[in-house]
């Protein structure tokens, strides 16, 4: 399948800055509801353009990586929190994105998430970070 990633990118950031703007409001916010009914409508365009692509490259990060985990929806591997770094690059911390087990790494939570700008999956474990997948383009 082929998917312009730099249009998935954009709208990955698009994305993930919905979930920021939402993780800043409190529950009894007025504007929470509308946010938050906006961001799945988002989440379920995302998925439309991009799910079968994004499955396809998780599908063979987990064969290569962990295995013995099953691909959860492209959705789940997009963390809750981002920081933005220099030239729009964002970053994230521990305990973002998909919990895998890795046998490489064992005694430690990893988990795998999409990151923007570039557009890469990155596996975490503490301190450690690995780009495993990043767009060509």
């Amino acid at each position: 399948m082929q998917v312009n990633l730099e249009k998935l990118n954009e709208d990955l950031v698009k994305l993930i800055e919905k979930r920021m703007a939402l993780a800043t409001l409190s529950y009894d916010d007025t504007r929470y509801d509308e946010i938050e009914e906006n961001l799945h409508k988002a989440e379920d365009d995302f998925l439309k353009k991009y799910d079968d692509f994004l499955e396809d490259v998780l599908l063979d990060i987990h064969d290569e990586f962990c295995p013995d985990n099953e691909v959860l929806s492209p959705i789940a591997y997009i963390a809750k929190n981002y920081q933005i770094k220099d030239k729009n690059q964002y970053d994230v911390g521990e305990n973002q994105g998909v919990w895998v087990e890795i046998d490489a790494i064992p005694d430690k939570e990893a988990h795998l998430v999409i990151l923007p700008n570039p557009l890469r999956i990155v596996l975490t474990a503490g301190s450690f970070k690995k780009n495993v997948w990043k767009a060509d383009y």
